[in-house]
């Protein structure tokens, strides 16, 4: 990665990944015009059983360098902006949202590919991976207690041994409402997010990387125009506070919640539509890609400078 970047010698090299970080603090040492793009904090991420091998310090020290000395520094959310700037002494990165452009809704194609029975609400929750840590336990403690009939279809990855692990999960008068989709590919992604009624983003608060960040499934959500749940992490309260009708924000951890949540959502076809229509409106009036792009042009041309 270092020696493709230092051969191309662009007038600005933006890094990324982890691997990035490393390449980027090369070329800063080599005179290079640097720029780095935080969607992750990546010292400050996973679970504590996965970060046993990880180099925790030298990524600190990479992160802290590259906010110093880069002329371009970018990420997800003023939560994740303020925590970093603060953690490391250094200048605030810029926020870009990790937006999709609302043009895409032309791609839409009205189809149920997912759903079995259309007349039963339907909620919808997707990651690469299914698996533990991503809010699906506290989903189904919640089930019992939601007296509304609804249709749950999770898409992600599935390994056998987790597979397993989400059967056990799963209430047994509810096993023939749970779906699990594969993998769509992105253009088709925002059709079947959009065949749904509510998106759940039942993210943790325990990683800060994933507390302080806002993941792209709540922006899909809105962009698809589905009602929210989601979990109060930092992140997220920072897209409630400026759209509080998008859906409901509330505990982590608490089912019961939860279960309160889907039923003022789903007990009143009027609230459901009311919450859906402001997720839309958040998407076409500051949460997709047309709004953002001109900042990103807005901070490459300084940087350029």
């Amino acid at each position: 990665m270092f020696k493709a970047a230092y051969q191309t010698r662009a007038d600005l090299t933006i890094v990324h990944s982890e691997a990035g970080l490393w390449a980027g603090d090369r070329l800063l040492d080599e005179g290079f015009r640097v720029g780095v793009d935080f969607e992750d904090w990546f010292s400050e991420d996973l679970l504590p059983k996965d970060r046993v091998t990880r180099p925790i310090a030298k990524l600190k020290r990479l992160e802290s360098r590259l906010l110093r000395d880069c002329v371009y520094c970018l990420t997800t959310s003023h939560a994740l902006a303020e925590a970093m700037s603060t953690t490391y002494q250094t200048r605030r990165p810029t926020i870009i949202y990790n937006t999709f452009p609302l043009a895409d809704r032309r791609f839409i194609d009205g189809q149920m590919h997912d759903r079995k029975h259309p007349h039963l609400p339907s909620l919808h929750w997707f990651s690469q991976t299914i698996g533990p840590g991503r809010g699906l336990e506290m989903l189904f403690q919640a089930l019992p207690l939601l007296s509304i009939p609804v249709e749950i279809h999770l898409r992600g990855n599935c390994p056998a041994h987790y597979r397993q692990w989400l059967d056990s999960l799963i209430p047994e008068e509810w096993r023939d409402r749970v779906f699990i989709h594969p993998t769509v590919p992105n253009a088709e992604l925002i059709s079947r997010i959009a065949e749904h009624d509510v998106g759940l983003a039942l993210e943790s608060s325990s990683i800060p990387s994933r507390n302080l960040t806002i993941t792209n499934k709540l922006f899909q959500y809105l962009q698809a125009g589905l009602a929210i749940v989601a979990t109060n992490t930092a992140g997220q309260r920072e897209v409630f506070s400026k759209f509080p009708g998008i859906g409901q924000l509330i505990s982590e951890k608490d089912p019961e919640a939860l279960a309160y949540a889907l039923k003022e959502l789903l007990g009143n076809p009027a609230v459901l539509a009311t919450a859906k229509a402001a997720s839309l409106e958040a998407a076409q009036t500051q949460y997709c890609w047309e709004k953002q792009s001109d900042v990103l042009l807005a901070i490459v041309q300084t940087a350029l400078a």
